[in-house]
């Protein structure tokens, strides 16, 4: 059974998936129970407890004290936050969850979630592989787009050669090519925390950094309120995940794969696919994060790609 606490962009878009997945005859996807109230209402410690049950937490705002209440009950969590410093406080519950024989899916979402996921399919490919490279496009629902205007204005973490290097969030454009119909667009170093939970579960790698896309009025007003009320949902937002290494031959390679969809739909796929994947045992327990070597990695992309959202894969150009 999975609890899916938020009604907005993110959780209506898990709900529906486990809903099409039911009417499709998918047992995986019954037991989805829609949480409308506000989250301060909501006791998770009074749920019987059920090793069985996940608990999606797609509500804005802070969840550490919903995901400990939750993980004290016995009940696994998938969190979709993605901002650094929340993905720090979830991952600091490793040793709750563990005690509880529980599993807590830290940043379980487009980026971080889907990004490390797809890190790691293309990194398994390589021989050895020393960088990966991320980059964002567009943002969900209300709650995602104030995250986004609040990266632009904060410090960039990257890690280069071993050592942390921080810069000033909206600078270092890069002009990223996405899959389409999504196209080019500049990114921008930003405050996100796919760095740090990728160096978490890849230590080898020399170089890692995260980059968004961004106007010129998203870097000239992040330092201000936002001046206008974030938008229901963006369009379609994209994703792209590039490892560099080599091959089994030692020649120098690069692998791209990307989605280009709905920012909302891929963190909703990617949240249910982590959820449903430990109702079924496949996820251990503790703090665990997307792109780490224990994880069922295609297993989760299969079930992301069966809930519409379509990975693609650079594969070169022809030559005539």
């Amino acid at each position: 059974m999975i609890l899916l606490i938020g009604s907005g962009i993110v959780g209506g878009r898990i709900s529906r998936m486990a809903a099409l997945e039911t009417a499709r005859g998918d047992a995986a996807g019954s037991g989805v129970v829609t949480m409308v109230d506000s989250p301060t209402s909501i006791t998770l410690a009074s749920i019987p407890r059920d090793p069985r049950r996940v608990v999606i937490l797609a509500t804005g705002g802070s969840h550490l004290s919903m995901a400990a209440e939750a993980l004290t009950a016995g009940q696994s969590v998938v969190s979709v936050a993605d901002s650094p410093v929340e993905v720090a406080e979830l991952s600091s519950l490793d040793e709750l969850a563990r005690a509880s024989g529980a599993t807590i899916v830290v940043g379980a979402a487009m980026s971080p979630g889907c990004s490390g996921l797809l890190a790691r399919y293309l990194a398994d490919s390589l021989y050895r592989c020393d960088e990966i490279h991320i980059a964002a496009h567009a943002t969900g629902g209300p709650a995602c787009a104030r995250q986004h205007h609040r990266a632009l204005a904060g410090t960039a973490s990257s890690f280069f050669e071993g050592d942390w290097v921080e810069q000033p969030a909206g600078t270092g454009r890069e002009l990223c090519w996405f899959p389409e119909p999504v196209g080019a667009h500049d990114c921008y170093r930003a405050e996100m925390s796919d760095p740090i939970l990728l160096h978490s579960v890849f230590p080898d790698v020399r170089r890692i950094s995260a980059r968004m896309s961004a106007t010129r009025r998203d870097r000239l007003t992040s330092r201000l309120p936002m001046l206008r009320t974030p938008h229901d949902e963006g369009g379609i937002g994209a994703l792209r995940v590039e490892a560099r290494g080599v091959n089994a031959a030692g020649e120098r390679v690069t692998s791209i794969a990307g989605i280009a969809e709905f920012v909302g739909a891929a963190a909703g796929a990617t949240a249910l696919a982590f959820a449903q994947a430990i109702g079924r045992g496949e996820i251990p327990a503790g703090a665990v994060v997307a792109g780490s070597p224990d994880l069922p990695t295609v297993s989760l992309l299969n079930a992301i790609t069966r809930y519409g959202i379509r990975l693609q894969e650079f594969s070169g150009v022809a030559h005539h």
